[in-house]
């Protein structure tokens, strides 16, 4: 693991690769009491050449440092910490898998450790990184997951801090996804305001392939970065690959807000073609229905089917970049 203690005196001191190992923190510990707590989530690939590749580094430490400026704990120089991460993966390169699919996923991850019970910025604070071997999100293929559209609860809101990646905004969604898998879906479609705004599915971005009512032009949509939704990396590469490769096909690529009775429409019109959710762990994720308003709306697929057509480019076109397949710049190659 590496770790980089911070003080206010000192600032950052000199950064450590030690093996993995316990912390050992007070119990007064403002992380324990006030959540001064953000993460990120990345992933290090083999190529087919050996060589390890980091999948835009510079978006996850961006926003890493959007993260931890809002609660108060310090800011880094991001290329620093990727080249620190880079001699770290080298160093264990032999837990990256090298077949596809496989990668080895990293958590950096920072804390405030003053020792106070007393609320203000933290005078101290620790950043780590942790990592592990993961496999294929879907070992036996895609898998299309039912949703449970969520008014009761909401997850993020302008002006919140929903848009930053901090550990405090994930227990809260805990008690919504149980009680929406009690009554057999797998995720939470996080809807906002009364207008039932369209934000996120679980913890990724969400995007819906559908057929304009009035021209019929097919469009790929997204929630914008209005504070509803986090600022997802994965997001943001489909929605390059998207400009890039399916704008000149005529699809219209739009980042708007959007209603589940606009979704609803749509799929009772035969307009909805597709839906999934982006991110890390999955790349993407299809979806077959959502639960709204007691009744189940279809979302594009077959029985039969697992994946719709966009939603399976997407895995495929983000792959080769992953695996350095599709050299495009997005890569540091450590």
């Amino acid at each position: 693991m590496i770790t980089i203690e911070w003080n206010k005196t000192t600032g950052w001191l000199a950064p450590r690769i030690t093996p993995y190992q316990n912390l050992s923190l007070d119990p007064a510990t403002c992380v324990f009491h006030y959540a001064f707590e953000c993460f990120e989530g990345m992933k290090a690939y083999k190529d087919r050449d050996g060589k390890i590749r980091l999948f835009r580094p510079d978006k996850n430490m961006e926003r890493f440092n959007k993260s931890a400026a809002r609660i108060a704990l310090p800011t880094f120089t991001p290329t620093a910490l990727i080249d620190l991460i880079a001699t770290f993966v080298k160093l264990e390169s032999r837990f990256i898998p090298e077949q596809r699919g496989y990668s080895l996923y990293l958590r950096p991850t920072m804390i405030g450790t003053q020792k106070t019970l007393g609320v203000g910025p933290p005078g101290s604070a620790l950043l780590y990184v942790i990592a592990s071997p993961v496999g294929p999100y879907y070992p036996t293929g895609f898998k299309a997951v039912s949703l449970e559209a969520t008014d009761y609860a909401v997850r993020a809101w302008p002006g919140g801090v929903g848009d930053k990646k901090l550990g405090a905004n994930y227990a809260p969604c805990i008690v919504p996804q149980r009680e929406a898998m009690s009554r057999g879906f797998q995720q939470n479609l996080w809807l906002f305001g009364e207008e039932e705004y369209v934000t996120e599915v679980g913890t990724m971005n969400f995007f819906v392939a559908l057929r304009n009512k009035e021209t019929g032009q097919k469009e790929l949509i997204t929630a914008p970065l209005d504070g509803t939704i986090l600022e997802g990396v994965t997001r943001d590469s489909v929605l390059s690959l998207a400009h890039e490769r399916l704008a000149p096909e005529g699809w219209k690529i739009e980042e708007r807000k959007y209603t589940m009775k606009e979704l609803d429409e749509a799929a009772n019109e035969g307009r909805l073609i597709e839906a999934f959710g982006a991110g890390t762990a999955a790349i993407v994720s299809p979806v077959r229905s959502i639960s709204w308003k007691s009744k189940l709306v279809n979302c594009g697929l077959q029985d039969h089917e697992e994946s719709g057509e966009i939603a399976t480019k997407m895995k495929l076109w983000m792959e080769a970049r992953q695996y350095g397949d599709d050299e495009h710049g997005w890569s540091y190659v450590c």
